[in-house]
């Protein structure tokens, strides 16, 4: 969910980095709030201790409508046809969520060169890692969606992603922006960036076997790899919607994926798997 980059009075649409920096940034836009019933309220507050964060501890937002308003919109997505949606939020989440993340591989992985940090981050604040957050936290739930979104399979990882990293802005926004802001999105994202770059540093191309394929195959002279992928269902939700193999001089693998670019990974995962033993085993 990346932003074009572009300077102030660029005639360009702002760097999510621009709205982290300024003196505004912290301002809501002016509209009626969100209305919340005690059932809403009672229901984000308990998403937020699950998160570990408890917004009636020193320095939190407290625990009113009021104060909760930044979370609510965070997770009311543009498919519930409400006022507010999470869409302004996911924006500062985006340029929240990558500077927590540059603070915490330089804090916790200090050793590690500028282009192996690069590479780690950009796993850390995907899309696929932010949907796998928003399940593991079981922040769904907590979301207003509409209809036709709640009904379509295939949509929901990207819902998801869009919402949790919405949230991030959300907690920054709640929390006072700023300094005391980026503390309690890193206390929440910090145990599951640890957990998680224990597993990207044992496996620096998990999720990215594509690209370690083609670089085993251009070390060895073997030209690029050649992929040929089927669709064998209809249904967008399929796991199994679309089979693919790959094949770079006697090396061959398939695989299935739910899309063509889930498969094309999955194939290239199983001939890499032909060379050399996964990690972990």
């Amino acid at each position: 969910m990346v932003t074009p980059a572009h300077p102030p009075g660029s005639g360009g649409e702002q760097n999510p980095a621009y709205v982290l920096l300024s003196p505004n940034h912290g301002c809501r836009p002016a509209g009626p709030a969100f209305p919340m019933d005690s059932a809403r309220r009672h229901q984000l507050l308990s998403l937020l201790r699950g998160l570990g964060l408890d917004p009636a501890a020193p320095g939190g937002p407290g625990v009113d409508a009021a104060a909760l308003t930044p979370i609510d919109e965070a997770l009311t997505h543009t498919s519930a046809g409400l006022p507010r949606n999470h869409e302004r939020l996911e924006f500062l989440g985006d340029a929240v969520l990558r500077l927590a993340a540059a603070e915490f591989l330089e804090r916790e992985q200090p050793r590690l060169g500028v282009g192996r940090r690069s590479a780690i981050r950009a796993q850390l604040v995907s899309d696929r890692w932010l949907a796998e957050l928003a399940e593991r936290c079981a922040i769904e739930p907590a979301i207003r969606i509409g209809g036709v979104a709640r009904g379509d399979r295939a949509a929901r990882a990207t819902l998801r992603a869009e919402c949790a990293e919405a949230l991030v802005g959300g907690l920054y926004e709640a929390w006072g922006g700023g300094t005391a802001g980026l503390a309690t999105v890193q206390a929440w994202l910090t145990p599951h960036w640890r957990r998680d770059t224990e597993v990207l540093l044992a496996d620096p191309h998990r999720h990215n076997w594509k690209t370690a394929l083609q670089e085993w195959s251009q070390g060895r002279g073997l030209g690029l790899p050649s992929y040929a992928c089927e669709q064998r269902s209809q249904s967008h939700g399929d796991p199994r919607r679309f089979h693919c193999s790959v094949h770079v001089g006697d090396l061959a693998g398939s695989g299935w994926g739910g899309s063509r670019r889930e498969a094309e990974q999955q194939a290239a995962r199983a001939a890499l798997e032909r060379i050399r033993p996964p990690a972990g085993r």
